[in-house]
């Protein structure tokens, strides 16, 4: 059974033709700007993957030593897998409740509502 064709979407085309190339930018701009903990906006998302919840919490704006330092202590303290990818702590679970008074106890702040 075949499940059809491939499409190829440059079908005869060609740049010289009058096609341009486009270069899309990124759709968020990672920041490069290391902020104190007292400085820092974090909020909360909660993903499924794979069938299990995964929270994250970010967006960190700290150099690396200090942001996986930060996220090996928080590992322990809350006994529980997680990682850091782009600026932003995944944790393993649903862990809101437990993670923003860890946060707090470190100077970090959180908008309003989160």
């Amino acid at each position: 059974m075949s499940r059809g064709k491939k499409l190829d979407i440059f079908i005869d085309a060609e740049i010289e033709d009058g096609w341009a190339e486009v270069a899309s930018p990124r759709k968020t701009d990672v920041s490069n700007e290391i902020l104190e903990p007292q400085k820092h906006f974090l909020f909360f998302k909660k993903e499924k993957r794979n069938g299990k919840t995964v929270t994250l919490v970010g967006e960190f704006h700290l150099t690396q030593n200090d942001a996986e330092a930060t996220l090996k202590m928080l590992k322990k303290r809350l006994g529980c897998g997680g990682t850091l990818k782009e600026g932003w702590m995944e944790f393993q679970g649903e862990l809101k409740d437990k993670l923003k008074p860890l946060l707090l106890e470190n100077n970090f702040r959180f908008k309003h509502g989160h």
